[in-house]
């Protein structure tokens, strides 16, 4: 507020001085500085705040409200003496505040079980709702100052601090004299701190709790994606970062309002919520700055967004009553004080009138605002003592018309005469009630009671009561309320209870306020199927930043964005998520794999190279065709085996050769069908000793080709003779026998065995036959591959021999399509997967054979079919 600098610097030097002298004599400082501090005020600089409502007893306790909202103007240009009027603009809701505690005290005094014989006083005074004022008023009540500024009785207890940051103030302020003060609206958690408010009390929970019990409600609605709009002070800001970001929800924006630039802050703040994709909008802040709020957002016609309300203006009837917010604001969910009901209170309020209280100033000024009319004799104008301003005094004169002040309340319908929800009036009742309790306990003399002879002394008088005695008794204040339900502190708060409610609308277009669930603790109770929503239907509003992943996929953070925002990525295979918003894919055991969703684990089916499956089919067909071929080439070599063609080159070595070609094509289905304990081993028992046959074969034809055209020369004719028929047969049985040796060790010692192959991915498992040795398998691959790398070397240098017919030359073809193929196999053997290694190992197995086949035996069969004349001994011995 704006006020003259000197005659603060003033007021909080000698307030200074007074805490310095209370710290060396309590007693003595507190009377001798107030003193000093009270002369000065009404002297000097005036009271801000001189009105007030006032009654003696045995023991006083004080009250601060915040009953004006307006601060008067102050002139600072030291032309004259600063002299402060009154705060104007009195608010109504505060003035029932006010009369709640007048009532708390009236009843306590008429009880019989409560304070016998003591008669309980009050000192209320208004701050204004203005920190500075508030302390003057709780300095000049602490040391007894009354509003015609003689010291009185000095109060042991205050009731008020209105606002959060007010309430530390004073706190601080009284901390060092020990004097309590119990607050009926401050939330701040920091006010929680025993340690820095060791003398602070409170009917009004903790900000925590009505924080995470919007936390609850944003994970109970799905409410991810949120932004909030908060005052600029302790207000709510500190519980809502801790409690909603914590439960997982995440805050879109953070605007502040401040009371100085209201309008332009809540224009801001209007423009962040409508550039927001959030729409749910938390708001914890004063009522009036909501009212401003609402009115910006209604300018740019933002009227789509879910508003969560604190208990600040949640059931503010002046908002309710506001077309501005029936067209903003409905559907708001919100956090309230809990409502209760206070017998009596009604006819009370409804009984007060200024004729009956002629020395209660609030109450008249009340009168002249709402029946505009001075009651009693007395004009307005010698309610201020002092001088006033000269513009001042020209406005005294305009006086209100006079009236008895006997006027009922019974037909007047406002904030002050409306008890049908007692909220914050309800807590200040509680705080009375508190206090009376804890003076009972002090005043009770439970050392008396329990021993008759003792000394009086222990127990303390009314007129003697010690601010720190009250103080430790106030810790243990248990008891229950009029009401029925037990009010005890739990440090400097008491159990968090709240109302929840929602703004609906009616069928004249405003909004009525509807109970909807309560909080207890952190315990949220709610009827969901009673909510309006701000759709104006049931349907609850989406508030998120990202959709929910579904299951099947996995959230992936955005990096620099908040949690809230994130991207689905589905898992791999062999992974599920079975759960909404997950955070990892868990991999499926060995024996299973994911589903096509990734939503769950299925067991992996049994895969291998079966007949009725195209590959199969295609490589068992390819395998017949090869031996049908085969035998159609053997048949015709039977036909004509007496013609030249056929006798040439060792004609029961092209038998031997044809049959071995057959084998290696029939050997191949033995790879194709389920994988057995005996297929496994006969397979490539099969496979290796029917090549190294075939191999066999080739080598001794090239050898016996070799031979021959070595024996023509001088000194050669022995040579022949070490290659005869008996020795080309003998030598394939040795080659033969090698292989067949190796496979008999193999298959003994460590033969392959049928086993499922999990380390390939997919739905399907793999059975193959795994090779328990390595170097079983690679002793009868390189033994066939040293055969066929020895056959390639003679037949190529067997390939000019001068002949017309030279059947070196179709060996060295054949071999090196034969080497090709299986330098090739071994790579795509050793990278290719479960059945797919067994289809290379065939497909190997044909094109070798086909190679062989057709690369030796087809130009023979040319000839013998379609060239006949060929077939003769005089065209094959033409060089």
């Amino acid at each position: 507020p704006s006020m003259s600098s000197l005659s603060w610097f003033l007021t909080l030097r000698l307030c200074s001085s007074l805490l310095l002298v209370g710290l060396v004599d309590r007693q003595l400082g507190l009377r001798v500085g107030l003193q000093v501090v009270q002369t000065a005020t009404c002297s000097r600089l005036g009271s801000p705040s001189d009105e007030g409502l006032f009654q003696e007893g045995d023991v006083v306790i004080g009250g601060l409200f915040s009953l004006y909202f307006k601060p008067p103007a102050i002139d600072n240009d030291f032309t004259q003496l600063t002299y402060y009027t009154s705060c104007t603009g009195l608010e109504n809701l505060p003035l029932q505040y006010i009369y709640a505690m007048v009532f708390a005290v009236e009843e306590i005094n008429h009880s019989a079980t409560l304070l016998p014989g003591v008669k309980l006083g009050y000192h209320i005074r208004d701050s204004c709702g203005l920190p500075p004022w508030a302390m003057q008023a709780a300095l000049s009540l602490v040391g007894g100052d009354s509003a015609s500024c003689n010291l009185t009785q000095t109060v042991s207890l205050i009731i008020g601090g209105s606002s959060s940051k007010t309430a530390q103030i004073l706190s601080r302020i009284l901390g060092p004299l020990t004097v309590p003060l119990m607050s009926y609206t401050a939330s701040c958690p920091c006010l929680s701190d025993r340690l820095q408010y060791p003398n602070f009390f409170r009917t009004m929970p903790s900000d925590i709790y009505q924080a995470r019990a919007i936390a609850q409600l944003s994970i109970r609605f799905n409410w991810t994606w949120i932004g909030a709009v908060v005052a600029k002070n302790d207000y709510g800001l500190v519980a809502i970062k801790e409690e909603t970001q914590g439960a997982g929800v995440c805050l879109a924006f953070v605007e502040t309002l401040q009371r100085e630039n209201i309008v332009s802050d809540a224009r801001r703040a209007a423009l962040t919520i409508q550039a927001s994709t959030a729409k749910v909008i938390l708001i914890f802040t004063w009522y009036t700055d909501v009212r401003e709020l609402f009115l910006q957002l209604a300018k740019i016609n933002v009227t789509d967004r879910q508003f969560l309300a604190s208990e600040a203006w949640s059931t503010s009837g002046d908002l309710l009553q506001d077309p501005v917010t029936s067209k903003v604001a409905r559907g708001v969910l919100g956090v309230a004080i809990r409502s209760s009901a206070i017998p009596g209170f009604e006819n009370y309020i409804r009984s007060l009138n200024p004729s009956g209280r002629p020395d209660d100033k609030f109450l008249k000024k009340f009168w002249e605002k709402m029946f505009g009319c001075s009651p009693g004799a007395t004009p307005p104008s010698t309610y201020i003592s002092s001088p006033l301003p000269q513009e001042d005094r020209l406005l005294q004169k305009e006086s209100l018309p006079l009236c008895s002040g006997t006027e009922s309340l019974d037909g007047v319908q406002n904030h002050f005469t409306d008890i049908s929800q007692l909220r914050v009036t309800y807590n200040v009742y509680l705080a009375v009630y508190a206090a009376a309790h804890a003076l009972h306990s002090l005043l009770s003399c439970p050392a008396r009671e329990s021993s008759p002879g003792s000394n009086n002394s222990s127990c303390s008088s009314p007129k003697d009561i010690k601010p720190i005695e009250l103080l430790q008794h106030l810790n243990n204040v248990n008891f229950t309320t009029p009401q029925g339900e037990l009010f005890y502190f739990q440090g400097a708060d008491i159990p968090a209870k709240y109302d929840l409610v929602n703004w609906q609308n009616t069928p004249d277009g405003s909004l009525k306020l509807v109970l909807i669930g309560r909080v207890d603790g952190f315990d949220l109770h709610l009827n969901e199927s009673a909510i309006q929503w701000s759709t104006g239907s049931n349907q609850v509003p989406i508030s998120v930043c990202s959709e929910s992943c579904p299951p099947g996929s996995r959230k992936a953070n955005r990096k620099g964005e908040p949690l809230c925002c994130f991207d689905c990525i589905q898992c791999a295979e062999g992974e599920i998520s079975n759960t909404i918003d997950s955070l990892h894919c868990e991999l499926c055991p060995h024996e299973f794999w994911s589903n096509a969703e990734r939503t769950a684990c299925i067991p992996r089916q049994l895969d291998f190279l079966s007949f009725n499956e195209t590959l199969g089919i295609t490589l068992t067909t390819a395998a017949v065709s090869g031996a049908a071929v085969t035998t159609a080439v053997f048949v015709v070599f039977l036909y004509y085996r007496q013609t030249p063609m056929v006798r040439a080159n060792n004609s029961e070595l092209s038998f031997l050769l044809l049959l071995s070609l057959k084998l290696c094509f029939l050997c191949s289905l033995v790879f194709i069908g389920r994988p057995s304990v005996w297929s496994c081993r006969f397979q490539q028992a099969a496979f290796g000793i029917s090549f190294v046959l075939c191999v066999s074969c080739l080598q001794i034809k090239t050898i016996v080709v070799l031979a021959a055209f070595r024996s023509a020369r001088p000194g050669a004719g022995a040579l022949i003779r070490w290659f005869g028929p008996g020795q080309q047969r003998g030598s394939v049985c040795l080659f033969s026998f090698i292989q067949v040796f190796i496979c008999i060790v193999w298959l003994l010692f460590s033969p392959p065995v049928p086993q499922v192959n999990l380390d390939i991915p997919g739905i399907k498992v793999t059975l193959e036959c795994a090779m328990a040795s390595v170097v079983g398998f690679s002793l009868v691959l390189g033994y066939i591959g040293l055969l066929a790398c020895t056959s390639l070397f003679l037949a190529f240098l067997a390939r000019k021999l001068p002949d017309n017919f030279n059947e070196a030359k179709l060996i060295t073809f054949s071999m090196l399509i034969f080497c090709a193929v299986w330098i090739a196999f071994v790579p795509a053997y050793v990278s290719s997967p479960g059945k797919y290694a067994v289809a290379v190992e065939i497909f190997a197995i044909l094109a070798s054979s086909y190679g062989l086949l057709f690369c030796i035996f087809a130009p023979k069969c040319f000839i013998i079919l379609l060239r006949p004349e060929k077939n003769t001994r005089k065209h094959l011995m033409v060089r």
